[in-house]
């Protein structure tokens, strides 16, 4: 598969203009992620996770290095790229319908158009009925489902998910993520996916990268050889959970270093 998103050697680092600290959140990235993959991003509670996605998505611009879509280099937010951050952040005045076009709306496009596009994304993502309830007649799962639809009306390249289903009860995010696994087969868009969750990124992904408390470096990236489709029955088996518990092994291992150099440098 050609490479679709490409980081090269990338760097951030935070200034803070009050104390003049310089923190440094990612260093030396490198990463190309194929046309139509699903990649997860795992990692110790802060390093550097969503500051990646960011830059990924153009959010945040990058200290050094590069990165690259189909070889041309990202410097800012684009149509071919959008996120799905953690809270759905609806407009609560609009219908489902209405917040699903919105993104078309910015861009001018008119809607008698945009309202079959948003129509089919919403038959795509199950909440076919549902379009003209406004966001507090949803529950959790389906504003989240709504989030998704928003984010793909637009036809992006690349869809890029921070935590999308952190704050779901355990039942409805095992339920959201195999739903999305269905929505990202029907449509065959590239994913990058942000998680805590270790048997989240095993599920969802092609590839699961690791990194490394801050500042962020990939410290693996573990392929993930189990067949598609997948049901949410293959989390028992013994080669799903050789996989989690290799993965939640270097995180540890990470984390129990980091927390060692931290307490060195208290006393």
């Amino acid at each position: 598969m050609p490479v679709k998103l490409e980081a090269i050697h990338c760097s951030v680092t935070y200034h803070n203009p009050r104390t003049g600290a310089k923190t440094v959140a990612l260093a030396d990235v490198t990463l190309s992620i194929a046309s139509g993959e699903f990649v997860s991003i795992v990692g110790p509670s802060g390093c550097g996770k969503t500051t990646f996605l960011n830059c990924l998505d153009g959010l945040l611009p990058i200290t050094q290095g590069q990165i690259l879509l189909d070889g041309r280099p990202i410097t800012g937010p684009g149509p071919d790229r959008s996120m799905v951050f953690q809270s759905p952040s609806l407009l609560p005045w609009r219908t489902v319908l209405r917040n699903v076009t919105y993104g078309l709306e910015l861009r001018r496009v008119p809607l008698r158009e945009a309202i079959p596009r948003a129509q089919a994304m919403i038959q795509l993502v199950g909440l076919s009925g549902f379009e003209h309830h406004h966001p507090t007649e949803l529950s959790g799962g389906m504003q989240q489902r709504v989030n998704l639809a928003r984010a793909l009306v637009t036809d992006p390249e690349v869809i890029l998910l921070d935590e999308p289903f952190a704050a779901l009860d355990a039942q409805t995010r095992e339920f959201m993520q195999a739903e999305l696994l269905r929505i990202w087969g029907e449509t065959g868009k590239t994913a990058v996916f942000i998680t805590h969750q270790i048997d989240e990124a095993v599920y969802l992904a092609d590839r699961v990268v690791v990194m490394s408390a801050r500042p962020g470096r990939i410290k693996a990236i573990i392929d993930i050889p189990l067949p598609r489709p997948r049901s949410l029955h293959m989390k028992r088996t013994p080669e799903f959970l050789e996989l989690t518990d290799r993965i939640w092994s270097l995180i540890e291992e990470e984390a129990r270093q980091h927390f060692l150099e931290a307490g060195r440098g208290e006393s």
